[in-house]
């Protein structure tokens, strides 16, 4: 049974797009990114945008959009067993229109990986389509709890340094 993403998170005035895969179960179940409780991804947005984990959902995508942040998964479906990207089927995976996307959101300069399989995913199936040299594609460790090799300052910092370097509206202090 294929999975399905969610739509895009726009913003309208985005700088960086971040990707990640696909929704682990707990978000597909949430009808909403990044939902597990240990995911790290909201508490990183909390430090560096004001979009974190205390806000209801509406807010932190406000928080998001309002801080220049475009959210979405490399992949409309797949099939996976299970919530990790080392489960996805690539012979299922069919990509989002990223290269329309970014058409329409031309001040997008930077796309922000949330981890491996996100990048290898967009190297794949997107950018052999993608018509824009002028990207930056920067890959940064995931924010999921499968990834517990990595601390939390350390992702919080490469976070904080690729979002600065996107031009991204960062939270004095």
């Amino acid at each position: 049974m294929p999975l399905h993403s969610f739509p895009p998170l726009q913003a309208p005035d985005a700088r960086a797009l971040v990707l990640g895969s696909m929704p682990g179960a707990a978000s597909l179940a949430a009808g909403r990114y990044y939902a597990h409780p240990q995911n790290r991804f909201w508490p990183i947005m909390g430090e560096l945008v004001g979009a974190g984990p205390a806000l209801d959902y509406p807010a932190r995508v406000a928080a998001l959009a309002a801080a220049g942040i475009a959210l979405w998964d490399v992949l409309a479906q797949c099939e996976r067993e299970g919530s990790l990207d080392s489960a996805i089927r690539d012979d299922t995976a069919v990509a989002n229109d990223i290269p329309g996307f970014l058409a329409r959101h031309r001040q997008v300069g930077t796309i922000l990986f949330n981890g491996a399989k996100a990048e290898q995913a967009f190297r794949r199936f997107v950018a052999p389509t993608l018509a824009r040299p002028d990207l930056s594609l920067i890959r940064l460790p995931s924010t999921s709890p499968a990834n517990a090799s990595q601390g939390a300052a350390m992702k919080l910092a490469a976070w904080r340094e690729a979002l600065g370097a996107a031009g991204v509206r960062l939270r004095e202090g």
